[in-house]
């Protein structure tokens, strides 16, 4: 990334970041944290229904297609929807580390226009850990890992318990959430952005 601030630079006593004995599998499709996120939820008709998937380390791969819902200028992909797509890939690099972790910082470069109904293939991983500061980073191709780079982002994520989730969200989803009877899909609920 250009200009990287000093915020987003892991500090000289950083760890390098473990993946969890429990974490998915590389080649796992890791699914959506939360059916009503827009960033990765069904439940949304115009999200941006991107699907991760578990790499090697602490890292992991994702895709979206550019829809036309998602557009700003004529044809192309608006900025705050590519930036939610890799806050979206960062976020769920957490799931790898069994953490909840919530955005603290996210520096987005973005390198060339993506044109609606491109494929945008995203690769991300944590660099290090620092307490409860995440330092991770994550770069978007059109059309797949070989294709141009689109955008790129920087990230520092803060690890925070579920109580940030009961606390500031509203009652009915934090209880439709906690009702759901999928083990998995419950954990997740609560790697959402608030």
């Amino acid at each position: 990334m250009s200009g990287r601030t000093p915020a987003l630079t892991p500090p000289d006593d950083a760890s390098a970041p473990v993946r969890h004995p429990d974490a998915p599998a590389p080649g796992e499709l890791l699914g959506a944290h939360y059916e009503h996120c827009f960033g990765c939820g069904h439940g949304q008709p115009h999200g941006l229904h991107l699907e991760a998937r578990a790499a090697q380390g602490v890292a992991i791969t994702a895709e979206f297609t550019v829809k036309p819902e998602h557009q700003g200028a004529p044809g192309l992909a608006h900025g705050g929807v590519l930036a939610t797509a890799l806050d979206e890939t960062l976020g769920s690099l957490n799931w790898l580390l069994r953490v909840i972790a919530v955005t603290g910082r996210l520096e987005t470069d973005f390198v060339r226009p993506v044109p609606v109904d491109t494929v945008l293939y995203l690769e991300a991983e944590v660099t290090a850990v620092a307490g409860r500061k995440i330092y991770s980073t994550a770069t978007g191709r059109i059309g797949g890992p070989e294709g141009p780079v689109a955008v790129r982002a920087d990230a520092l994520f803060i690890e925070v318990k579920v109580d940030h989730f009961i606390d500031n969200g509203r009652p009915a989803e934090i209880q439709a959430a906690m009702s759901d009877p999928d083990q998995i899909r419950r954990a997740r609920a609560f790697e959402v952005n608030p």
